[in-house]
């Protein structure tokens, strides 16, 4: 439902799965159904709806043991992948409003933050969540308005998304395309355009 854009039925499922499952899922579970309710929240615009949901998973992360008996498939979760998770939900948030370009470059910039500490936590080996970090830290740097560093970004970006054959990857450096459109005074800007045509023309 989050990435056919349908928040609405995206939040009543996290709702019910939260109720449902509120006695028979451990806290590392837990966390992340919580992100992916700050997740919806973010896609209707709701930012302290957003900021309630990822204190919650933080706290409920925070409770989460090593010797859980919570499932084999949880274990992926845990303080990079909620940093990095939170990073992309607040460039949504950036993204709601254009016209708010104080709060918009401010959200970037948290944004920015959340996604560092993901980079640092998990690296390149994380593969597809190392390339949607990489994109995201680029789009950030676009919004805040540092060319150069969002070129720097996005070669990065385009580098660690050959090493990928994920569909969202492609999808997500499609999105970042237009931001590198406007720029053709910077070389570097259009260095970067062209590294994303070519990867996603191949």
């Amino acid at each position: 439902m989050l990435y056919r854009d349908r928040a609405n039925d995206a939040l009543q499922l996290i709702h019910l799965a939260l109720e449902g499952a509120r006695d028979v899922i451990g806290p590392r579970a837990r966390a992340m159904l919580h992100t992916r309710e700050a997740w919806a929240y973010a896609a209707q615009g709701r930012t302290a709806g957003f900021h309630r949901a990822t204190a919650k998973a933080a706290e409920d992360l925070a409770g989460a043991g090593t010797d859980s008996d919570e499932p084999y498939w949880i274990a992926y979760f845990d303080e990079a992948e909620l940093a990095g998770v939170t990073g992309g939900r607040l460039l949504d948030l950036a993204r709601t409003d254009p016209r708010r370009h104080a709060a918009e470059a401010a959200e970037a910039a948290e944004a920015a933050e959340a996604i560092r500490t993901a980079l640092s936590s998990r690296g390149a080996e994380a593969g597809r969540s190392h390339a949607l970090d990489r994109i995201g830290l680029a789009e950030c740097q676009f919004l805040t308005g540092d060319l150069q560093a969002a070129a720097t970004e996005t070669g990065l970006a385009v580098q660690a998304a050959r090493g990928t054959q994920s569909g969202r990857v492609r999808t997500q450096l499609g999105q970042l395309y237009p931001y590198t459109v406007g720029h053709s005074a910077s070389r570097p800007v259009r260095e970067a355009r062209d590294s994303i045509r070519d990867l996603l023309s191949s």
